[in-house]
Formats: structure tokens, C-alpha cells, sequence
């Protein structure tokens, strides 16, 4: 038993001092261990095996200060509600409540985009990003048509995800099926150049499998130095986690 009066389990969640941490098993895991998961905004406590989560669960105890320290450095949530504004494929998009069924409403007239949506809370967010990830399929597919066809690379099948972990990943064409790119939608969210790059970087490898000198050679040739789009993605990567966050969760 542990020090909390109870067994843990894989995925079970505790609260210390307000703050909510995930409690993980990790079977390679050398130790017990703290880490930010600044994606799902979370604090994750890792043991090695299942009969050492509560030894997990109070070291998280006792670290709650750090715990506290880290949780409060990660951008505000910005929930999707009526009002917000949002950059979408590098264009501004207001999120609008109005009855009727969701629609998407383009830019005209001086005005910026619209997504219109009725009802309140969890409803309109689910309406508001079911459009926002169609418009974005739609951007991320044409920027990796662009890119495809600079390479004399065939078309590959272009997929969303909210991967938590990458902006994107390929795999390599099999059994007479196309290359399959993933995005997580959010990449949308971030300035058109930084979300170019990655398209650039996942049609690179329809030509090489790695990330060797070749590769890099290719994502410069269509994009140019792709330094500063990747300290981009690693200095305000997380804030485009935090759009479509309940505030209040």
C-alpha cells in the first residue's frame, strides 16, 4: 500500500496542492521521475513497474513546489468560444455565435473569415473545430502538393491528427498504396512560413527516408534555412496546444 492509502494503476490521475498528475508506467524507466508534458498541459509521474506508482505518486509530493513552479509557465488557455480570433493558414479567422448549422464564411469585403456555429461550450467548440480542421486539410494538403510536385514526387495522402508529440510524420509508400503525411491540425494555427517548413520537411523524406545531409539539403532548397521555423515550433509550440483548452479545466 502506499503512502496515500491506496493502489495505484496506469493512468490513474492525483491531486496535490490543486495540481493534477498522470501517473505513468514506463517499463524501460531506470527510476522514478517527474516530466512537463507541456502538450497535454500535465504533469506526468513515471515508475518503472506498476508496484512502484505509489513510490511515484510521493515523489510528486514532495516535489509539488517544482510541479507547482512548471504547470505555471505554460500559456493561457484559449478556449474556442464566440469572439475568439484565431490565425488560420496565416489568415485572421473570428469565431461568431449564430443559429443555424456550422458554416465557414471566407474573407470579403475588408472582413476577416468567419466560422459561425450555435449553441454554447463543449457544443460550439466541437463545431467550431470540426470547420477549422477542414480548412485546415484543405491549406496543409495544398501546401504538400506544392512540395510533392517540386520533388517530382508523387501525391501522397494527406491525414490529421492532434498528435501531441510531432507536427508531422510520413510514411513511405507500400503495396502499391501511396505515402500517407500526418499533421496535427494545429499546425495550421501557427504563422504560414513555420507551418510551410513542415510540409516541406515531411515531402522531403517522400525523396529520403532520414535526416541526413541529403535530406536537409532538400528542405532548403524548398524553404531555405529551416532553423528559425523549428525554434518557432519550439518556443510557442505549446500555445498552439492550449487553443480549444477549457480555462476552467
Amino acid at each position: 500500500m502506499s503512502p496515500f492509502g491506496r493502489t495505484f494503476v496506469d493512468g490513474d490521475r492525483i491531486e496535490i496542492a490543486g495540481a493534477v498528475i498522470r501517473l505513468k508506467v514506463h517499463p524501460r524507466a531506470r527510476r522514478v521521475s517527474l516530466r512537463l508534458d507541456r502538450s497535454r498541459r500535465e504533469v506526468v509521474a513515471t515508475a518503472p513497474s506498476p508496484r512502484r506508482l505509489g513510490e511515484a505518486a510521493a515523489f510528486a509530493r514532495d516535489r509539488i513546489d517544482w510541479i507547482v513552479a512548471r504547470l505555471g509557465e505554460l500559456p493561457q488557455a484559449e478556449p474556442l468560444v464566440p469572439g475568439a480570433e484565431l490565425s488560420l493558414m496565416g489568415r485572421p479567422v473570428r469565431l461568431v455565435h449564430q443559429a443555424g448549422r456550422a458554416r465557414w464564411r471566407p474573407a470579403e469585403d475588408g472582413r476577416s473569415a468567419e466560422i459561425t456555429a450555435q449553441g454554447e461550450g463543449e457544443g460550439f467548440a466541437r463545431a467550431a473545430q470540426r470547420l477549422l480542421r477542414k480548412q485546415a486539410l484543405e491549406g496543409l494538403t495544398a501546401l504538400t502538393r506544392i512540395h510533392a510536385e517540386a520533388l517530382g514526387a508523387p501525391m501522397p495522402r494527406v491525414v490529421l491528427t492532434d498528435a501531441r508529440s510531432r507536427w508531422g510524420s510520413c510514411k513511405p509508400p507500400t503495396g502499391g498504396q501511396p505515402a500517407v503525411i500526418r499533421y496535427s491540425w494545429r499546425l495550421a494555427l501557427a504563422p504560414l512560413p513555420v507551418a510551410d517548413y513542415v510540409a516541406a520537411h515531411e515531402c522531403a523524406h517522400l525523396r529520403e527516408l532520414n535526416h541526413g545531409p541529403r535530406f536537409w539539403a532538400l528542405v532548403e532548397t524548398l524553404v531555405g534555412d529551416p532553423a528559425p521555423h523549428r525554434a518557432w515550433l519550439r518556443t510557442h509550440g505549446a500555445r498552439l496546444h492550449a487553443i480549444g483548452v477549457d480555462g476552467a479545466g
